[in-house]
């Protein structure tokens, strides 16, 4: 939680864009845009004065409860531009301190806060309660119809089958995206805009087409029976519609170590993430901490590999408890003397299906490897148990971005036994750091 509520993500930002175009714009000016004043206020609004290009600013102001927008730009998308960059720079916490807000902002906070109590008058119920629950029924009505509207159009899909999605090309999964967009469900935006690019991913897309369709069906069922599901899977169903979590999750308190941060980058590049993974010392838990850059703009949060923090993080309910916010520190961040336990890759199997039963759409679980040797093939790498005859395919992408990564991994190896971490899923192992036997010193790869 922040101090104007829960802080939605950049992606989450821009799935309530209107048009690509409004996109792009909005991208724009949650960089170094013309704002001449940008602010917050703890009770869940921001607003700011945009230059612009005439004599007066633009007034903006967001009503995150929302979320709500008023804007005096002539514009008649909505949100508009500004809206939508005063969003991003609040995602990646560029709003600065809580503080008062301007006359012409705190007069449509108000006229918004009165007009919403008018209609719970009289009836004894908390105003602030009773307009949430009316929100949260109205948001789950419009996700409703839009998963019904996406389930018809993935049976569409597989009665017309797919070899002609070649031919048929992006723009429909778009504007199919952009419907869930209309239904507040982000999260399903953007997974129908994955599903739209895979046609143009090069051999075997048709498996991972129906692969990533499947998927999509089972969280669009998910959702229309939420009610009956356990809670923890609830959770991470709605988390993946895009709704943001209710409630704390859990705090702990440990000593984190640092195992691997590495920066992916959206296709159409208007989104740095960067992911972070963490393992309490004491207790074993692993944590995925994620940070956000918007266009022109790095993720502000860095912690370097190999260092332990002791620190509380806070996970978000659902997403198999990985997720998690760094909360207080208690000490400052110092080096690891010794090489993380590993586990074999039966193990790290084991771990993932574990996993899988609390969200089905994970595509990997942290596991710290070893020992094991490094072994290229002519059908590719392989991570080998140096105690045993199991192995892992072990593949490029996140951190080892290339293949450059997996020879770093041989030659620190050295044809012998090594600790490697990385993301196990489906297709195989991506190692991201690796550890030499006789060093604590790790080893980024990529």
């Amino acid at each position: 939680m922040t101090d104007q509520g829960d802080r939605w993500t950049a992606e989450q930002v821009l799935d309530l864009a209107p048009d690509d175009a409004s996109r792009k714009a909005g991208g724009r000016l949650g960089g170094a845009g013309p704002w001449l004043q940008i602010g917050g206020s703890a009770s869940g609004s921001v607003w700011g004065l945009c230059k612009g290009s005439g004599s007066n600013p633009y007034r903006t102001v967001v009503d995150l409860t929302g979320p709500a927008y008023k804007c005096s730009c002539p514009s008649r998308k909505f949100p508009c531009k500004h809206a939508l960059g005063l969003l991003l720079l609040w995602s990646a916490e560029g709003v600065g301190e809580p503080g008062e807000a301007p006359e012409w902002a705190a007069q449509w906070l108000a006229d918004r806060a009165a007009k919403a109590a008018r209609p719970a008058a009289g009836r004894g119920a908390p105003v602030d309660e009773e307009a949430a629950r009316k929100r949260a029924e109205r948001r789950a009505a419009r996700i409703g119809a839009g998963v019904t509207e996406l389930e018809q159009r993935l049976a569409d899909l597989l009665r017309g089958g797919l070899a002609g999605q070649e031919q048929a090309g992006y723009a429909g999964w778009e504007e199919t995206a952009a419907r869930m967009v209309d239904a507040q469900a982000p999260g399903l935006a953007a997974r129908v805009r994955e599903l739209g690019t895979i046609p143009s991913c090069g051999p075997g897309w048709p498996a991972r087409m129906l692969e990533e369709a499947a998927l999509l069906h089972l969280l669009d069922r998910g959702w229309l029976g939420v009610a009956g599901l356990p809670e923890e899977l609830a959770a991470t169903v709605r988390s993946r519609v895009g709704l943001p979590a209710s409630g704390e999750g859990e705090a702990v308190r440990d000593r984190w170590l640092v195992l691997a941060q590495y920066d992916t980058v959206s296709p159409d590049g208007r989104l740095t993430t960067r992911r972070i993974w963490l393992r309490g010392l004491a207790g074993g838990r692993p944590a995925l901490v994620l940070d956000f850059g918007p266009p022109g703009r790095p993720p502000g949060l860095a912690m370097p590999v190999g260092l332990v923090l002791e620190a509380e993080m806070r996970f978000r309910p659902g997403s198999a408890g990985l997720r998690a916010d760094l909360g207080e520190r208690f000490a400052a961040a110092v080096p690891c003397a010794e090489v993380p336990a590993g586990v074999s890759t039966e193990a790290a199997l084991e771990a993932y299906g574990t996993a899988l039963r609390e969200d089905p759409w994970l595509e990997s679980w942290p596991v710290v490897l070893g020992p094991v040797v490094p072994i290229p093939g002519e059908l590719g790498w392989q991570l080998a148990d140096a105690e045993g005859d199991s192995a892992l395919p072990a593949l490029t992408g996140g951190g080892s971005r290339s293949r450059g990564g997996l020879w770093q991994l041989a030659a620190l190896s050295g044809g012998g036994p090594v600790t490697v971490f990385g993301e196990c899923g489906h297709r195989g192992f991506t190692p991201l750091t690796a550890w030499h036997p006789d060093s604590a010193e790790p080893v980024a790869l990529g």
